[in-house]
Parts: C-alpha cells; sequence; structure tokens
C-alpha cells in the first residue's frame, strides 16, 4: 500500500459554494460526471461525493490541493454501480512516481456529508 485518503464534504455547504460561483461545476467536475448525476433529483451530493474523491486521492498521495488539476481525477461508474477512480494527466504522473499502481475507491452520502475514501497501493 502506498497511502490512503478520506475527505468528508458538508453537502450545504458545497451547495452553497455551487450556487455563489455557477462556473463552479464545470471548472470541479469532467463532462462525463455532470451527465452521469444530470437525471437525480438532487445531483449536489453526489457531485460532494466526487469532489471529496478528488481531495482524498491527494492526501492518499500525500499531497495537498492545488498538487494536479481536479480533472486529472474524476469518477465514473462500472456496469455493476460501483465508483471507478480515474487518475490522468499531472495526477498519473504524481501516481505513478509514487509507486501506484491500483486504486480503490468507496464514496458515501448522507443528508449532511458526503465522504470518499481512497487506497492508493
Amino acid at each position: 500500500m502506498i497511502g490512503i485518503g478520506v475527505d468528508v464534504v458538508e453537502i450545504e455547504r458545497f451547495r452553497r459554494s455551487l450556487e455563489r460561483t455557477p462556473t463552479m461545476r464545470e471548472r470541479l467536475f469532467t463532462s462525463g460526471e455532470l451527465e452521469a448525476l444530470a437525471d437525480r433529483v438532487d445531483p449536489v451530493p453526489g457531485l460532494a461525493a466526487r469532489f471529496a474523491a478528488r481531495e482524498a486521492t491527494m492526501k492518499s498521495l500525500g499531497l495537498g490541493l492545488g498538487a494536479f488539476g481536479f480533472h486529472d481525477v474524476w469518477v465514473r461508474r462500472l456496469e455493476g454501480g460501483a465508483p471507478e477512480l480515474v487518475v490522468e494527466g499531472r495526477a498519473l504522473e504524481l501516481a505513478t512516481a509514487a509507486g501506484v499502481g491500483r486504486w480503490h475507491l468507496s464514496l458515501s452520502h448522507v443528508d449532511s456529508v458526503a465522504v470518499a475514501y481512497v487506497v492508493a497501493e
């Protein structure tokens, strides 16, 4: 194991940030992520979990916010519904340099918070 990372996002605080800065969605999330959540009655909990996944990935590599772009790490759903972490660009370079060959991701959310847990192996 190379590292673990966990991040928790307060959903209502995240919602307010998205409302205050409408361009934030496109800056933080890929078009695929936005499309995957577009049919939900409330996509914000899912977006908050995906934001947490980015932060947890940075933490699993021992890095801080800004180490790579937000579009360098994103979440897609596998056919069975499980989330999968996609790592590209600068994030992939850093992960490769650290010896990461495999990722594990768990996402969850309840009314007030979203959480992501990432293991870099």
